[in-house]
């Protein structure tokens, strides 16, 4: 196949770019997200899938928590995807000096952002290099006007060192997704 006869449909899989958040045994963490998806057609059963990857802190910080927090960026908050993208939960507090309230399950609610999605994990899809949570939405709330930031926009206002910073982590994630996204364990 033919990938680049594939991309322009791909690359408009992407969500707006939300802070994955959670809580774990008095810890915060956030991760950035661009691949998240409403799970049902229930309008009072409201569910998501997020994929998270397994290098992450917020994929084990997730799957013991059995929660975590959508945080929808707005337009004007593009640094906290450097923020929250480039630099691991292991070396540093991401959100130390983030505005920030607890969700009704612990997980971090930003307090400016363009809206949050407070989730339960229901069940979860191994997908070798990374899982796919499927979650209930417990609380929610749009908290800005406008639009909430995409992906595709992010990039264009970014500067170069930045997306070559972006560029050289994407590689390095790519290399171990192409070792381990065979591995799928078991149906559960």
């Amino acid at each position: 196949m033919d990938y680049a006869e594939i991309a322009p449909i791909m690359g408009r899989l992407w969500s707006p770019l939300a802070a994955v958040t959670t809580h774990w045994h008095g810890r915060d963490n956030v991760q950035m997200a661009v691949s998240i998806a409403g799970a049902s057609i229930v309008p009072d059963r409201p569910r998501v899938l997020v994929q998270l990857y397994k290098t992450n802190l917020t994929h084990q910080m997730v799957s013991d928590s059995k929660c975590f927090a959508l945080n929808f960026l707005k337009t004007t908050q593009l640094d906290l995807v450097g923020d929250f993208g480039l630099v691991s939960g292991r070396d540093k507090d991401k959100l130390q000096f983030i505005d920030k309230m607890p969700g009704k399950l612990g997980s971090p609610l930003l307090t400016d952002c363009f809206g949050y999605l407070d989730c339960r994990v229901v069940s979860a899809m191994d997908g070798g290099d990374m899982t796919c949570f499927l979650a209930e939405v417990i609380d929610g709330k749009t908290m800005s006007g406008g639009q909430p930031l995409w992906w595709r926009d992010a990039k264009r206002k970014m500067s170069v060192d930045w997306l070559e910073r972006w560029e050289e982590k994407q590689s390095s994630e790519i290399a171990i997704s192409r070792v381990t996204m065979d591995k799928i364990g078991p149906l559960s």
